[in-house]
């Protein structure tokens, strides 16, 4: 592993010599990802894009390659649309995603391979790196950062860089 890759294991994730508090998906970590399993997915993915709102972000340090989100951007999740696990523009006919929420959630979204470009319809849609509601909440199978780490990250990440997601987090058993 290299000290580009955000490695993320049961003690929260890795990066760049530094060590950060993260959430991963409801449904803890599994090797077959599926649709709607709230489920983050074992493996290796690259960094492919960065989204961010430039209304919101502006001045924050981020790479060139970072796109800002547009008022019609959206992201579908709809395993019947042609365009599934893609950017689409509104008016959108089938299920997605807005990407220019009102909510700070996607403020700053990094944008994983995982199942893209050639998606395979179920195999799950996008699995972003975005800010986190609040400290443990889970999400739908992102992995999300507190907001200044993710920015602190995202000024310092190359283009292709990878997320390593470890086969041993998921969510600790009950306690009797």
């Amino acid at each position: 592993m290299s000290v580009h890759d955000i490695v993320v294991s049961p003690g929260g994730a890795r990066f760049a010599g530094r060590k950060f508090a993260c959430t991963i998906g409801r449904g803890g970590v599994t090797t077959d990802k599926r649709e709607g399993d709230m489920a983050t997915p074992v493996g290796t993915h690259r960094i492919l894009g960065m989204f961010y709102r430039p209304d919101r972000l502006r001045g924050a340090r981020l790479p060139r390659w970072a796109q800002p989100i547009g008022l019609r951007d959206l992201w579908s999740d709809d395993v019947a649309d042609p365009d599934y696990n893609h950017l689409v523009r509104a008016p959108h006919p089938f299920s997605h995603e807005t990407m220019r929420r009102a909510d700070p959630l996607y403020d700053l979204v990094l944008m994983t391979d995982w199942n893209w470009p050639d998606a395979v319809q179920g195999r799950g849609s996008a699995i972003f790196l975005h800010r986190w509601r609040r400290v443990g909440y889970p999400t739908a199978g992102c992995v999300a950062f507190a907001p200044a780490d993710l920015l602190w990250i995202a000024a310092r990440l190359r283009l292709g860089a990878r997320l390593v997601v470890a086969p041993s987090i998921g969510p600790r058993p009950r306690q009797p």
